[in-house]
């Protein structure tokens, strides 16, 4: 079957390339951890025997249906004609939660402030203040206590992290590798508009101290939304498509959801279990590209894997 695969980031791999590259994934079958930037470059190999065409930086915006063929329009006015769709759009268009503080759209245009760690080396030497209490705050933490100055701001002493990266966060705060500010919350950020010097934090009271600092990374978390796919009809549950769990068959025949955007009982969220529900609605889309066909099912080492560009309709589909 040919797929054609639409994004709305300009590279392949969601969040796990645009929030987390160097962050270790813990959930994948014999990798014991994987940083999630390294998994994203194996999928794309283990893809690429089959031709996947890619449309990047742009976004389904419309779906219409006639006669048993999906026609899906992007933002940039391509046209997919397709027998079935797979919604796998994770959590939606997603952007991060900025903290209220004036000035603060100089700094992240400078890269003093951000959301989001691409590469450790760049916080080398460099002091840090790190603003929140899951676990991408404590993670990152963690990970640029070695090489950078750590300051973790959190407005309680009680953290949401997972409980062995909360006390690993506590060791290291006692051993005087980070610098615990709390309880405090962001207050402001002091500089020329562009280069960071310190920011300013306030407790509850009112009372405020400035942290020297280079940079703010703030992990409030993500702000999400499903933008049109919410529009197009499909049984939702709390921003979530409801899926039938033998086949992530959605409410509207041919349309099928997979991943995180995808919500049936006993659903977990794990890229792992993703993974299970790709290959329950591949199987189920298959009749519909291939009526009256019948698919063998065999075991992946059976079949084997086609040499890269020698699968059969290698042009983009529709």
């Amino acid at each position: 079957m040919r797929c054609a695969v639409v994004d709305a980031l300009d590279a392949i791999g969601g969040q796990c390339t645009a929030l987390y590259p160097e962050k270790p994934i813990y959930d994948i079958p014999a990798h014991p951890a994987i940083d999630a930037a390294a998994l994203i470059e194996k999928l794309e190999r283990q893809a690429a025997p089959f031709t996947p065409f890619y449309l990047l930086g742009r976004r389904v915006e419309r779906l219409s249906q006639t006669d048993g063929e999906f026609t899906l329009g992007t933002s940039q006015g391509d046209t997919i004609r397709a027998r079935a769709v797979i919604v796998a759009a994770g959590a939606g268009a997603f952007g991060p939660n900025r903290p209220p503080l004036e000035r603060l759209a100089g700094y992240e245009a400078s890269g003093a402030v951000r959301y989001m760690v691409a590469r450790r080396e760049e916080f080398a030497g460099k002091r840090v203040v790190i603003a929140g209490g899951g676990d991408s705050a404590v993670d990152w933490a963690l990970s640029l206590k070695g090489i950078a100055r750590v300051t973790m701001v959190h407005r309680r002493p009680k953290f949401r992290a997972a409980p062995d990266s909360a006390a690993r966060l506590e060791q290291a705060a006692a051993r005087g590798e980070i610098e615990m500010a709390v309880p405090y919350q962001l207050r402001g950020l002091e500089g020329d508009g562009s280069r960071l010097s310190g920011v300013v934090l306030a407790t509850l009271k009112g009372e405020t101290r400035t942290v020297p600092a280079d940079h703010l990374l703030a992990f409030f978390g993500l702000s999400m939304e499903l933008g049109p796919i919410a529009h197009w009809g499909l049984g939702l549950d709390h921003s979530h498509v409801s899926v039938e769990p033998s086949t992530c068959r959605t409410s509207i025949p041919g349309v099928f959801a997979v991943g995180d955007v995808a919500t049936y009982p006993g659903k977990l969220k794990l890229i792992l279990q993703g993974f299970s529900e790709a290959a329950m609605a591949a199987h189920a889309i298959h009749p519909l590209v291939f009526p009256g066909e019948a698919l063998h099912f065999e075991y992946s080492t059976t079949k084997g894997v086609q040499a890269p560009g020698a699968a059969s309709g290698a042009k983009p589909p529709g």
